[in-house]
């Protein structure tokens, strides 16, 4: 699957916005990927998936013994990546505001891990379910996206695999360009807005 037909999957659901968009980061965008609408079809999120465990290397496929996504917006995502690598999904939550492993997910003592994402904007949610994984005893030995929108900013101390790299501006609040400026800003996310 190429980059046009992986950004036709997204089309196809509406999942492609386009507007004054508020991302978890606090950062401002003109563009918006909706990874929930496009894995609300099983097919084209099975499609997905298994073009991106098409692109990650053998050793890797075959070292992976879980897939662990943070939540919200990586369940869906993990579970299909855990289906194409026939192995367990787990996902992580943060109650008390830092992520952990809940519901009875287990880790056993360095157990091989993919940490899965929807979407990487700054990597830090990523950093943070990483670091979570650790602590509950997985060993992180790769990280993986359906897109990367990090502009080359999100670093890992793994190998990250994103689906579909693609780059779109972010802005601080208080340095937006008029045509963002002109349009009301939405929170389409599923994180409080950053302080």
């Amino acid at each position: 699957m190429n980059d046009d037909e992986i950004l036709a999957e997204f089309r196809a659901a509406d999942a492609l916005l386009e507007g004054h968009f508020i991302l978890s980061s606090g950062l401002r965008s003109s563009r918006y990927l909706q990874c929930a609408r496009v894995l609300m079809d099983p097919m084209r999120g099975a499609r997905l998936s298994s073009a991106l465990v098409a692109r990650m290397p053998r050793d890797i496929r075959s070292s992976v013994e879980a897939v662990v996504s943070p939540a919200m917006g990586g369940v869906i995502a993990g579970h299909e990546m855990a289906r194409a690598l026939g192995v367990e999904a787990m996902f992580l939550e943060r109650p008390e505001g830092v992520f952990e492993l809940r519901r009875g997910f287990r880790l056993k003592p360095g157990q091989k891990v993919l940490m899965m994402e929807d979407v990487v904007t700054t990597g830090l949610s990523s950093r943070e379910a990483i670091a979570a994984i650790g602590e509950a005893g997985g060993e992180v030995i790769a990280a993986a996206a359906l897109v990367d929108r990090s502009n080359g900013a999100a670093q890992f101390d793994v190998p990250f695999f994103p689906l579909l790299t693609l780059a779109v501006p972010t802005y601080a609040p208080d340095a937006l360009p008029p045509e963002l400026e002109a349009i009301p800003a939405v929170k389409p996310g599923s994180r409080k807005e950053a302080a």
